[in-house]
């Protein structure tokens, strides 16, 4: 029968393994690095998986196929009841961290010292970060820990140059990373994805005082705009020795 079907651009797929994780019915696995069909009558059409994608490597087509098989989708999902989850990259699974203040032997912070110098004595920050991943493009849009959110989004050189990024800035956040230079890719339309399908309570945006972090703070804003969302937001700048510039 000709239907609509997804189509994978093997060139353009990075191997992030969002599409994989997306696709509720187990059609697309990874292989070889590269996202894959693997079962058409499994594909229902309806592209939960195109939204992930963040180089635009999967489309819609009409062409010869099998016809979506329900029943054969919620069979394999039955047999793999109590398997491990997840068919793409395990280090882009969306997941919740737990707070471990005060938790197992093992959890105490370490500093690291440059090599050949004595490693100073444990410290006491702990890390606040309590979502993954942390990628703009790898962050899933309809994450469950997006709504009721404070939404931190952040330059990724902003973590090294301020040394209370933690304490600071993600603790009761939800933090998204990215830099716009290094991607070469626009965030406003993942991030007004996120801003519009999600309850998210409000949006900062830490950038560094470098005119190519202008492109970061540009995306976020534009995301909010065209999301329709009327929230409190904020902008704050680092500078490249560590202090929070004033406006």
């Amino acid at each position: 029968m000709i239907r609509k079907i997804i189509h994978i651009d093997e060139e353009k797929c990075n191997g992030c393994g969002a599409c994989a994780e997306a696709c509720h019915e187990g059609a697309i696995a990874m292989v070889n690095g590269k996202a894959k069909l693997m079962r058409e009558d499994y594909c229902d059409g309806l592209g939960d998986c195109l939204p992930g994608c963040p180089t635009g490597a999967i489309t819609f087509e009409e062409r010869e196929a099998p016809a979506y098989d329900e029943a054969a989708v919620q069979a394999a999902k039955a047999a793999k009841a109590g398997a491990p989850a997840g068919h793409g990259c395990p280090g882009s699974m969306a997941r919740t961290i737990e707070p471990r203040e005060g938790g197992c032997p093992g959890s105490a912070p370490r500093s690291v010292a440059p090599a050949g110098e004595a490693r100073p004595a444990a410290g006491a920050g702990v890390s606040q970060l309590r979502t993954w991943p942390v990628q703009i493009k790898l962050a899933p849009v309809n994450a469950p820990w997006f709504n009721g959110a404070h939404l931190l989004v952040a330059a990724d050189c902003t973590a090294y140059a301020y040394a209370s990024f933690h304490q600071d800035f993600i603790r009761g956040r939800v933090c998204l990373v990215g830099c716009p230079k290094l991607d070469h890719v626009d965030y406003s339309e993942k991030l007004e994805d996120i801003l519009r399908e999600n309850d998210i309570r409000s949006l900062t945006i830490v950038r560094m005082e470098v005119p190519c972090c202008g492109g970061l703070e540009h995306a976020a804003k534009e995301a909010l705009k065209n999301s329709g969302k009327f929230i409190p937001w904020q902008v704050v700048t680092i500078s490249v020795d560590g202090r929070i510039l004033e406006d």
